[in-house]
């Protein structure tokens, strides 16, 4: 399988006669340059930036190789600039109801925080760890915490940073130990309504967000299961000792926030809305409005100290939570880490190089260099098994290729959307494939901005946890052994 057949992105939503060039006129290493220049530039990006890629040199990356494949096909191609111009514009045009999502999750992120809902799951998660269980409850306090955050990096930079401390001391070996919260974390990041990785994976092939989740618990809740078993099987059977560090977090987030019970309606009714079916962007300003009042309810102190003195001292602070950073000093780093948020403006580095990547998909479909790559890559894939597979395989490599996971969601959804829609096969099949293996190795890969950036925080070099980030090794595996044995996946009409 060539390189070819791995790196393409962006297609735009109209008819593929009126936007896109013809892939005939377009030779394949003509289509392969912008790539290669994409490549390049990203694996300089990483190595000059390292994590801190996506807060603009990735972007710069994909607005340069949109440029070398906008001359390539205005000279070489005689491609009119016009038929480029409305690709890009239709691509980002697809991309809005996406972009608001991510916006009011980042809203979510700071009220559930400020508001005491997380703390107060954060603190019932704590009392129940105890050392001959600590890897599976460790793995499990990282699936609550991602599933209600929607971000496996505050998780593991936060509540998985104590943890780390808490299982060495405890003896168990660093490598366990960061498996646990890498999977846990990955586990919960995956299946949130809140995840910017899953918002981007359902969106880039167009999928509802509750109905691509719904259908990815078909391969991912039994991965998480046999992670989680083994990593009880392997905490009963260690000798441990009790470590009183898990109570001093609990006790600083009771003297920080009021834990309550009560605060647990506020995830307890999203659910409901989300079995419910409501749009997702309904849902999401829902769960705002409903912890916004939370905050005000609950946390009266953190009100006044966000919002200072005055009569719209309430307001001021709601909106702050909403849009912009907060922090509060617990007196303890960890704790101050965990509750430190970014509000809406935290997703603006994502959002930032979605527009970008939309700008060269919008160049490679326009040209037409799309489709001379993809028509060439269809004609060895014809099986569901096989399609599946090689949608693992290049999310896989995407994520070694471009050492980013939001860019490998985005190859791989573009590459392929139009192949699954041909063979008759459902969007959601692609979207959970994406989510498999895109979403999940990104952790795995050494210089991949993911796998960087979780090293560096929990103090462990890649290769030393890879082996035991157990969800994250089964999740490709479990997809692709759905796919041979072809439960749940049903074959639809091609409008075509």
């Amino acid at each position: 399988m060539s390189i070819v057949n791995l790196i393409t992105i962006f297609a735009p939503q109209k008819n593929d006669e009126t936007v896109l060039g013809k892939s005939k006129d377009v030779p394949v290493w003509l289509a392969l340059v912008p790539i290669v220049v994409l490549v390049v530039l990203l694996a300089l990006v990483i190595k000059v930036f390292g994590s801190d890629a996506i807060g603009g040199g990735s972007q710069v990356a994909l607005l340069v190789a949109s440029s070398v494949g906008a001359l390539l096909a205005i000279v070489v191609c005689r491609c009119k600039w016009s038929k480029l111009e409305d690709a890009i514009v239709e691509n980002i045009r697809t991309s809005a109801s996406a972009i608001i999502v991510l916006l009011l999750i980042g809203a979510i992120s700071g009220t559930w925080m400020l508001s005491g809902v997380v703390p107060t799951l954060m603190y019932y998660g704590l009392q129940i760890i105890h050392p001959s269980i600590f890897l599976a409850v460790a793995c499990l306090i990282c699936a609550v915490v991602a599933i209600v955050t929607g971000s496996s990096w505050t998780t593991i930079a936060t509540i998985g940073v104590a943890l780390m401390g808490v299982g060495e001391a405890q003896g168990y070996s660093e490598g366990w130990v960061a498996g646990a919260i890498i999977s846990g974390a990955y586990f919960g990041d995956k299946v949130s309504a809140l995840s910017d990785t899953t918002v981007l994976a359902s969106s880039t092939v167009k999928v509802p967000l509750f109905e691509h989740i719904k259908y990815m618990s078909i391969t991912t809740i039994p991965s998480f299961m046999i992670a989680l078993v083994v990593f009880l099987v392997v905490s009963l059977t260690h000798s441990t000792e009790a470590s009183v560090q898990m109570q001093e977090l609990a006790d600083t987030l009771s003297n920080s926030f009021a834990i309550s019970g009560w605060l647990l309606l506020v995830p307890a009714l999203t659910l409901v809305l989300i079995a419910k079916r409501l749009p997702a962007l309904v849902t999401l300003f829902l769960s705002v409005v409903m912890a916004c009042v939370a905050m005000v309810v609950a946390q009266p102190d953190i009100v006044r100290t966000i919002g200072g003195e005055g009569d719209f001292s309430t307001f001021r602070a709601l909106m702050i939570t909403c849009s912009t950073s907060t922090s509060i000093d617990t007196g303890n780093s960890t704790i101050n880490e965990l509750v430190a948020t970014s509000g809406m403006q935290g997703m603006l580095d994502t959002i930032w190089l979605i527009l970008c990547a939309m700008c060269f998909g919008g160049v490679m479909a326009g040209s037409g260099m799309l489709s001379a790559l993809t028509q060439l890559f269809a004609k060895f894939v014809y099986r569901t098994a096989s399609i599946v597979a090689s949608t693992l395989t290049t999310g896989l490599i995407a994520n070694m290729l471009t050492a980013d996971q939001y860019i490998s969601i985005i190859i791989t959804g573009e590459t392929f959307r139009e192949l699954y829609k041909k063979r008759g096969l459902e969007a959601r099949l692609l979207s959970r494939s994406i989510e498999d293996t895109a979403t999940v190795t990104s952790v795995l890969v050494p210089w991949n901005s993911c796998g960087m950036a979780q090293s560096t925080v929990l103090g462990v070099a890649t290769l030393t946890y890879l082996p035991y980030c157990l969800f994250n090794l089964i999740s490709p595996l479990m997809s692709l052994l759905f796919a041979i044995v072809g439960y749940k996946i049903k074959r639809v009409v091609s409008s075509e």
